[in-house]
Order: structure tokens, then C-alpha cells, then sequence
């Protein structure tokens, strides 16, 4: 069994709680939410170990659509079914709507001002490090075998460095995958 089904043994959350956790993760998601998302979910609220968690985002990756809307679709359907995972998505996007709609009228007023280039600029690095700490988080973490680390990196090289698209680089990665995925059981 995956750890994704077993990881967590504290009792299943109910739609408020599920409803305050996204919530949360929205209004707390400034530049990217899966840091936060990561750290409610796994550290905060126990729903998922490190490894479930990362299963799930390995799972929200291929499919389309945004990673944590995916993620709030799949714990909420998982904890409360259908109900819980349109109250997850709802609670997900309501706090981010609002803030965009809000700061959208500020920069409107501000934007030809040097400064708010600047504070985009920044902004953005900022993001880009909470990506970087998360993901070595969850790899650190993952207990990969040797042939997933190649699938990573190899991933990492072809979307990342190549700017090859997605989804051409996940159809050759994935069956690839399985194959070594499947090798590696058989030695075992």
C-alpha cells in the first residue's frame, strides 16, 4: 500500500477543518502555495506524512490544472468525498480571489513607479526559493531508489535546462519509469 493511503493515523478531518486548512493555504500562498501547502498539511495538520505528500504531488503533477487545486480535489474527495472536495477548492480560492481583485486596483495605481518593478523583482526571488526549499525537502525526505533519482534528474535536464515541454518529456518518462520501476522490484 502506498503511504498516501496509510499515512496518517490522527482521525479524518471534518469539512470545517478541511475548510480552515485550505483556507489557510490560500491567503498564506503568496508567490506559490506549496511550501505552505506542505508544511499544513504534512507538519500542522497531520493529514499526510512527507512521503504521502509527496506522492501526491508527484500524482497533481501530470495531471492538468494547477498542483494544490489538485491536491485540495484528491484530500477532499479522499477525506469527505465530493462535498469535501468542492469545500476544499472553494476555500483554496476564495482568500486568493479576493486579494487578487484588491491588489490588482493597487498596482493599477502604482505600477509606473520604479519601486513596484522593483518589489515585483524581489517578490519573485522569493518565490523562487520557497520552491527550491520545498522541493529539496520533499527529495531529502522521498527515500527515492537510484533509478527514480535518474527519472528526476533526467526530468530536471529535459523540462528544466532543454525547455522541452512537459508533456512530451513525461511520456517518455513515465513508461521509462515503470520499466525501471518494475526491473528494481524484480531484484528485490
Amino acid at each position: 500500500m502506498s503511504s498516501l493511503e496509510t499515512a496518517s493515523e490522527t482521525p479524518r478531518p471534518s469539512l470545517p477543518d478541511l475548510f480552515t486548512g485550505f483556507l489557510k493555504i490560500g491567503l498564506m500562498g503568496f508567490g506559490g502555495v506549496g511550501p505552505v501547502a506542505r508544511h499544513i498539511i504534512v507538519a500542522e495538520r497531520n493529514w499526510l506524512d512527507d512521503r504521502g505528500y509527496a506522492e501526491l504531488m508527484g500524482i497533481c503533477q501530470a495531471l492538468p490544472g494547477a498542483n494544490t487545486v489538485n491536491a485540495a480535489v484528491m484530500l477532499g474527495d479522499r477525506f469527505r468525498g465530493g462535498i469535501g472536495a468542492l469545500t476544499c477548492v472553494f476555500a483554496l480560492m476564495a482568500m486568493p480571489l479576493l486579494c487578487l481583485v484588491a491588489l490588482a486596483n493597487a498596482y493599477d495605481a502604482v505600477s509606473s513607479h520604479p519601486l513596484a518593478q522593483v518589489a515585483l523583482t524581489g517578490a519573485a526571488a522569493s518565490a523562487a526559493g520557497l520552491i527550491l526549499g520545498t522541493a529539496a525537502r520533499l527529495l531529502s525526505k522521498a527515500g527515492l531508489a537510484r533509478w527514480a533519482w535518474l527519472m528526476a534528474a533526467a526530468a530536471f535536464v529535459a523540462v528544466g535546462l532543454l525547455r522541452l515541454p512537459m508533456l512530451p518529456t513525461l511520456l517518455v518518462l513515465v513508461p521509462l519509469g515503470l520499466v525501471a520501476a518494475t526491473l528494481g522490484a524484480r531484484r528485490v
